[in-house]
């Protein structure tokens, strides 16, 4: 499994990147924000510093919403730089704007998806790949990872290439379930990733191994 990080702060994807950790990257509008990069031309040369770090894909999100201006805007952010990858929106505008990049051979992202029908027209439609939200979906009582297996099934059923990237991933089980299901990626905040790295055990075992070697060290 890919493991993507969700964050648009560099030093995390440095971080991230010198453990070996990062395929690629997604980023929103929000997590831009966070990192005060609100303007077009701030997000270019953001967007351009991520991709000739991580060497992969990496998902820059429109904010229009309607199909063609989706698709113009898609279209000058895909010339940022060849590892770019757009994010559009699931949507009927959405849908149309991925059809029309697909045909030209741009790499489409279609997120927010919550139930496995969307997934299916995304795919239908051309996305190289999906973006299903379950931690959203756990939040209102719904078992968010039921829709990546259903999604998996679907594209197995018939075929398609669509990857399906697991999202709003909010703790390490979460990660372990995507792997288990068989998902092709898992975009993973920072904080989680981080997480993966650490257990108790592992703490307590390497501590006793550094004891008994101080302990057991022949006196100088």
């Amino acid at each position: 499994m890919k493991f993507f990080i969700d964050t648009a702060n560099l030093a995390e994807i440095r971080e991230a990147h010198s453990l070996g950790l990062v395929d690629g990257v997604t980023t929103n509008p929000s997590l831009c924000s966070k990192v005060g990069v609100c303007d077009p031309e701030g997000f270019r040369r953001l967007i351009c510093e991520i991709c000739e770090l991580v060497q992969g894909p990496v998902s820059a999100e429109v904010i229009a919403t309607e199909a063609e201006a989706m698709a113009q805007e898609a279209r000058n952010l895909a010339a940022i730089h060849r590892h770019v990858v757009i994010k559009i929106p699931m949507t009927a505008a959405g849908l149309k704007a991925t059809r029309l990049l697909a045909a030209e051979g741009i790499k489409v992202n279609v997120t927010l998806i919550f139930q496995p029908v969307q997934a299916l027209l995304a795919a239908k439609a051309g996305a190289a790949y999906v973006s299903p939200f379950i931690g959203r979906l756990d939040d209102i009582n719904q078992r968010g990872m039921e829709l990546v297996e259903q999604i998996l099934t679907i594209y197995d059923n018939y075929g398609f290439d669509t990857e399906v990237i697991v999202a709003s991933i909010r703790h390490p089980l979460h990660v372990l379930e995507a792997a288990m299901a068989g998902a092709d990626v898992a975009t993973i905040p920072y904080a989680v990733l981080m997480r993966l790295i650490n257990h108790p055990l592992t703490d307590i075992g390497l501590a006793k191994f550094l004891a008994d070697w101080q302990k057991n060290r022949p006196s100088p």
